[in-house]
């Protein structure tokens, strides 16, 4: 038998993993553009991806209620 994480943790648990999904391919596209592919180029990503969580996270966890409210009104 699977643990599974309680329902009511669900929207919270959906903001933590969009938070780290897009901040992992959004910091590689941006550092890829910038900086183009190089021998350090892993170290700069996983900088950037690092530098981006303080700001993306709170972010995904603030917005990710309110946005499913607005989808929830919107669809039937």
């Amino acid at each position: 038998m699977t643990r599974k994480i309680p329902r009511r943790f669900a929207g919270l648990f959906m903001g933590l993993l969009m938070a780290l999904s897009m901040g992992l391919i959004m910091s590689l596209v941006v550092t890829t553009i910038n900086l183009g592919l190089h021998g350090d180029f892993f170290v700069k990503w996983m900088t950037a991806y690092a530098g981006s969580l303080p700001i993306g996270l709170p972010t995904a966890l603030l917005v990710t209620p309110v946005v499913k409210s607005i989808v929830d009104r919107m669809t039937e």
